[in-house]
């Protein structure tokens, strides 16, 4: 992320959402929505022994702890742009999604539960 915040302002957040709602997202709407959630996790839980990956929009690494360097972190959380905004919102519990196949998560500090859900819309 080297530093630039993407997190949108309330206005164009809600017109995104309202989109994501009616169940009609662009592939836009859905990175813009992708990265703001991601960017408030990484500032919610700053550091980088966790890897969250939303392919194709976005990863990020968050969690303090043990920093890798190079090859794959210790810890990785991957799962699509739709789930995560779920997640993110708190329309999906991170517990159903494991269940439900739609997050594969690995390794010390993988389990997101007490940083979800990141916003109330």
């Amino acid at each position: 992320m080297a530093g630039v915040r993407r997190v949108l302002d309330d206005a164009r957040l809600a017109e995104v959402l309202a989109r994501i709602d009616a169940g009609d997202p662009s592939r836009a709407d859905l990175k813009a929505a992708t990265w703001h959630f991601l960017t408030l996790l990484a500032e919610r839980a700053p550091g980088a022994s966790v890897e969250v990956r939303v392919p194709p929009f976005a990863v990020v690494q968050c969690i303090a702890g043990a920093r890798h360097t190079r090859g794959t972190p210790p810890a990785v959380v991957e799962t699509d742009a739709t789930t995560w905004i779920a997640l993110a919102r708190g329309t999906e519990s991170w517990s159903a999604a494991r269940a439900a196949g739609r997050v594969r998560a690995s390794g010390e500090r993988s389990d997101l539960t007490p940083l979800l859900p990141l916003t109330s819309h």
